[in-house]
This record gives structure tokens, C-alpha cells and sequence, in this order.
């Protein structure tokens, strides 16, 4: 039987990559490569604190959403007393300009403090007009939406490098017999730019720019040796 005279496929493919891989060679060891690995990093998208911290009456906390060293609200237990009159408030109030709690104006433009369940929106459809929590006193009685309240969450907005950014402040607070107590067990902020944050959420899924997978270049092929080789051939790396 005749041999066939035309050249067989794989013998082709072989003489490709062995030039390939020689051009490879001497490419890599020029440049000291190993291993060029390339993944894009993930980056997170909500920044929680958890805090376990009593706000006594007569004392204040101040909340440094995003950790640069900069308070960004203040939340006071205030006291007062006089001969015939006394009261409790606790209230939310921001340390730099722009900056804002969600909630309405009541009777006589009070700003009161919004109190949020978990899975409530916080974002730019919210009014950023309050102040009070909860308030009792020997003229006005109780008022605020945060009497006697467990995990309710205070809408905020701040700003960073100029831009609009959104987050919460999770409280439980007691009124009654004339005092008031809060406890501050965690905060969160949304750290893309406008966007909402939902109350409760302390994390939210990453998201990529590129291909979670880690993606070789041919000379990254070349460093991991043979057990690359079958990605190679499958991501089109050699080609007629």
C-alpha cells in the first residue's frame, strides 16, 4: 500500500507549536516571567460595622460611616430639668454640611426621624428631613416614631468626595418612666455613589469587571507547563 504524500494535520500543529512555544521561550525567560495570571479583583459594594454600644442618658455617639476619620452624624441621649418641667430626647443630627436623616416635618415643622423595618428601601425617593427619635417629657407626653422600638433602622445620607452616598444605623430604643435608652448594634453604607441601600443588608453579592476565572496569556500558559496545555487548545490559543 501506497503512503499517502500529503502532509498529515498533527504534524502541522506540532511544527506551529514547537516555534510557538520556542518564540515563548526565550520571550519569558528575557522577561523573568512566571506565572501571568490575570482576575479581576471583586469589590465589595456594602460596608458594615457591627457595634454593640449603650447610648446613656447625657451621652452621645458619633458615627463615622465610612472610617475616614470623619464623624459624619451625631446621635444624642439628651436630659433636661427644671423646677417644674423635664424632658428626654434622643436625637440624630449631622456633623457635615449636605449631609442628612431621613424622615418629615410634623406639627409645628418637628423633624422627626424615620424608624425603617428590615428590607426597607434607603435611598433618593426618601424625604432627608429628621432629627428626633423619640422624645418624652412633662409637657409633651411621647413622641417620635422610635418609642420603645427593636432593630428599627434610621435612613442616612452623606457625602463622599462630593458625591451622594446612602446608609442605615440599626437601633433598639426604650422610653418610658420618663427616660429613654438606645442601643447602637451596627451600621452600613452603600459605597456606589447614589445609589440605595436596604435596611439590614450587611453585605451585598460582588460583582466583577471581568471573568471570575483566572485568564493566562500565552506566556502565562508557557510557565504553568503541561497541565495548561488542554486550556490552550480549548481558549483557541493555537491556531492553522
Amino acid at each position: 500500500m501506497k503512503s499517502s504524500s500529503r502532509p498529515r494535520t498533527s504534524s502541522t500543529l506540532s511544527e506551529k507549536l514547537h516555534h510557538r512555544l520556542n518564540g515563548y521561550a526565550a520571550a519569558a525567560s528575557a522577561a523573568g516571567v512566571a506565572v501571568l495570571a490575570v482576575a479581576s479583583p471583586a469589590e465589595a459594594k456594602v460596608v458594615y460595622t457591627a457595634l454593640n454600644v449603650q447610648i446613656a442618658p447625657h451621652h452621645h455617639f458619633l458615627l463615622d460611616l465610612n472610617h475616614d476619620g470623619i464623624a459624619d452624624f451625631v446621635i444624642t441621649n439628651n436630659v433636661f430639668q427644671s423646677i417644674d418641667i423635664g424632658g428626654r430626647t434622643l436625637l440624630a443630627k449631622p456633623l457635615v454640611k449636605n449631609n442628612a436623616v431621613a424622615g418629615v416635618k410634623g406639627f409645628i415643622n418637628t423633624l422627626y426621624a424615620s424608624a425603617f423595618k428590615s428590607g426597607a428601601t434607603i435611598g433618593p425617593s426618601q424625604h432627608f428631613s429628621g432629627k428626633i427619635l423619640a422624645a418624652t417629657g412633662t409637657e409633651y407626653g411621647y413622641i417620635g416614631q422610635w418609642q420603645n422600638v427593636t432593630n428599627a433602622y434610621l435612613g442616612l445620607k452623606f457625602y463622599v468626595g462630593g458625591k451622594e452616598h446612602f446608609g442605615w444605623a440599626r437601633l433598639t430604643v426604650s422610653s418610658g418612666s420618663g427616660s429613654i435608652s438606645a442601643k447602637l448594634t451596627g451600621f452600613a453604607y452603600e459605597t456606589q455613589a447614589g445609589k440605595a441601600i436596604v435596611a439590614g443588608n450587611t453585605a451585598e453579592e460582588a460583582t466583577a469587571t471581568g471573568s471570575a476565572a483566572t485568564r493566562f496569556t500565552p506566556l502565562g500558559f508557557l510557565a504553568a507547563g503541561a497541565a495548561a496545555m488542554p486550556i490552550w487548545r480549548r481558549e483557541g490559543a493555537i491556531a492553522d
